[in-house]
């Protein structure tokens, strides 16, 4: 059965492809939402006018409804709160100087 954590581990396969740094750890994956097979993904940018949101939306459906037992997925891009470094984990603050 899919959950939260398969999920995280499967989208850490995707990168940003400016920092190259994947959407995880960086922060980027605000929430996942679960139920009978439906996931809902809500997920931000490093930067408000970054014109890769549909490239991120597209790789996470692809990734998501690869795995088994998912049935759709909905990606949804939000500003809301905006992203910060804060967000990033410890690893990657330190890599990039923020730690």
């Amino acid at each position: 059965m899919v959950n939260d954590e398969i999920i995280r581990e499967s989208l850490k396969g995707i990168l940003d492809p400016e920092l190259g740094l994947n959407i995880v750890d960086l922060g980027l994956v605000y929430d996942i939402a679960i139920q009978d097979g439906d996931v809902q993904i809500a997920f931000t940018l490093t930067a408000m006018g970054c014109p890769i949101g549909p490239m991120i939306s597209e790789q996470i459906q692809e990734t998501v409804m690869a795995l088994p037992g998912v049935k759709s997925v909905n990606a949804e891009l939000t500003f809301n709160p905006p992203w910060d470094p804060s967000r990033m984990s410890d690893e990657f603050r330190e890599e990039l100087g923020f730690g």
